[in-house]
């Protein structure tokens, strides 16, 4: 029987194979000695403070998530850290629906005694990495000329190899055909180290001929006496101190700032006004965004009645908020000549700008908001989520990326046309190649083209397929995302213009299939045409001929 004594547990139990159970418990008794590490539950003499269970292998989810709920309710209240293999036959939307509070993908010592300190603090850790296959495809859009003559020929190669295997597997008795299988492996397996010598990346193309060697056991790779992760880097990291919502502002609020610190590439396809700023300006315009919503987060909690109040106030904060964002950007103590005399940058930008407007396309505050304050649970796939589940996590970071760019696109749209009248403004704020009044004309012009056509003809239909784009920043990538939900009462207020696009839609939609039907009647009727009417005469006719010349041939 375990012993429940007062006072905090120091055991663990460890449920792992053999010999990894058996590494893993004599690294980390050996820096945490503070920490007792059992293998069995009969050595346990009372509530273990941690469960670990590494699994070999993570193919059917199902199983797992049954697993998993008869192992958190016998341990209960214990929570479960659960290890997964570094090769997963799972989408990250499937691995992220397992409820537990630790969640680590072939972790290194470092990264599981940190997680095991944050779940014991009562917080909760969930680090996946990226699939290979997004790795792969997701530095280009586009595939260069290298690239395609590298994956074809691999592909190719490929295909021919698992010929040989199958003609190999088992080994035909002929010695002779055997030598020629084996010949034409090796002959292939050279063609493709050619291949990416010429074509390939250049740490292959330099040692094309390294490999790594096989592991007696699954987490071996990345959890070796060193202690520094050998493998590739985390897609998804979430670390909460707590599993409050105050703890989840804070890890999106250091994720989103060490994003931004990264750098920003535009991958949304359209153009942004935030590209005319210089790339500090940037940098500085979201940070301080983030900073500044960071101080309104905090003010809206010390209110009272927060539920029934914070809208309004976040309404009246809203303009004041870009303001002292823009200052920050701009920098309170910088002058600049303007109009022959030195003035303030920030406050004479903030004369000149109109930061009151909104963008239509943000959502309602409440779906950001809500949950950072009252700790709202998030409908997400139909399921009521808390604010800690990664899940919700992930979408409230893409709610705030969101609100982030699309509340720099207002203060850098106004900066931009403030920059038109202010030309000492152009080499202060904006990127060299904007000095020129002929390159800003351009940038302002394209921009307001595209927002015109975004309001007259993109929005209407978006607003009909009940659709909004979102943006998120993900490794210094600005990325579009395309949600549905329903935006009916947004539909029914657009202007006469705009609804006469969706009724054009709507009336595409409805014809299509009618035009389609029409065209597959006219289609059949000009098969019977051609083949029963005009092919049946042309045979008769070309019938005839034949018999007249046989006849006159006959004659002669």
């Amino acid at each position: 029987m375990i012993n429940l004594a007062e006072g905090e547990s120091n055991q663990i139990l460890l449920l792992a194979p053999k010999l990894l159970g058996e590494s893993l418990s004599t690294q980390l008794n050996n820096q945490e000695p503070d920490l007792k590490i059992f293998l069995r539950k009969e050595d346990l003499t009372r509530n273990p403070c941690l469960v670990i269970w590494s699994i070999e292998r993570l193919e059917i989810a199902s199983v797992v998530q049954i697993e998993l709920r008869r192992l958190q309710e016998y341990w209960m209240p214990a929570p479960v850290l659960l290890l997964l293999p570094e090769k997963v036959n799972l989408k990250t939307s499937e691995v992220l629906q397992f409820d537990c509070p630790g969640l680590l993908q072939d972790p290194d010592i470092n990264t599981l005694r940190e997680a095991i300190g944050t779940i014991r603090g009562g917080g909760r850790v969930v680090r996946l990495k990226d699939q290979e296959e997004d790795k792969r495809f997701r530095e280009q859009s586009t595939m260069g000329l290298g690239q395609w003559l590298l994956l074809s020929g691999i592909q190719q190669i490929n295909g021919e190899l698992q010929k040989v295997e199958q003609h190999l597997n088992p080994p035909p008795q002929n010695s002779f055909k055997q030598i020629l299988l084996y010949g034409r492996r090796r002959e292939l397996k050279a063609s493709k180290m050619i291949l990416y010598w010429l074509w390939g990346p250049l740490r292959v193309a330099i040692d094309p001929l390294e490999s790594n060697k096989d592991t007696p056991f699954t987490l071996k790779s990345s959890i070796g006496s060193s202690g520094y992760p050998l493998g590739n880097e985390y897609g998804t990291n979430i670390n909460l101190k707590k599993r409050d919502s105050i703890s989840v502002w804070e890890a999106i609020h250091d994720r989103l700032d060490k994003t931004i610190q990264e750098g920003l590439v535009n991958s949304t396809g359209n153009l942004l006004a935030i590209e005319g700023l210089s790339v500090s300006r940037q940098k500085d315009l979201l940070i301080a965004l983030l900073n500044q919503l960071d101080q309104v987060i905090k003010k809206l909690r010390n209110q009272k009645d927060i539920s029934s109040t914070y809208k309004e106030s976040w309404l009246e904060l809203q303009p004041e908020l870009l303001k002292e964002a823009l200052r920050s950007m701009a920098g309170s103590y910088v002058r600049l000549p303007f109009k022959n005399q030195l003035t303030p940058v920030g406050e004479q930008v903030l004369t000149m700008s109109n930061l009151s407007e909104s963008d239509e396309e943000l959502p309602e505050c409440e779906q950001m908001l809500n949950p950072l304050l009252t700790n709202t649970p998030l409908t997400i796939e139909g399921q009521l989520l808390p604010a800690d589940d990664p899940r919700a996590v992930i979408q409230l970071e893409m709610f705030i990326s969101n609100w982030l760019i699309r509340s720099a696109e207002l203060v850098s749209s106004e900066v931009i046309s403030a920059s038109g009248q202010w030309p000492e403004l152009r080499r202060y704020l904006l990127k060299p190649k904007f000095i020129s009044t002929r390159e800003l004309e351009r940038l302002r012009n394209q921009l307001n083209s595209q927002n015109r056509w975004k309001q007259l003809i993109q929005r209407p239909i978006q607003l009909y397929e009940s659709k909004r784009l979102f943006y998120r920043l993900r490794k210094g990538h600005i990325q579009p995302v395309l949600v549905t939900e329903p935006r009916d009462e947004e539909l029914r207020q657009l202007d006469w213009w705009q609804q006469q696009v969706a009724l054009l839609v709507e009336a595409r939609d409805a014809i299509a299939p009618q035009i389609q039907l029409l065209i597959t009647k006219v289609g059949d009727l000009m098969v019977i045409i051609l083949t029963q009417v005009i092919g049946r005469a042309i045979g008769l006719v070309g019938r005839g001929i034949a018999q007249g010349m046989g006849r006159s041939l006959g004659r002669n």
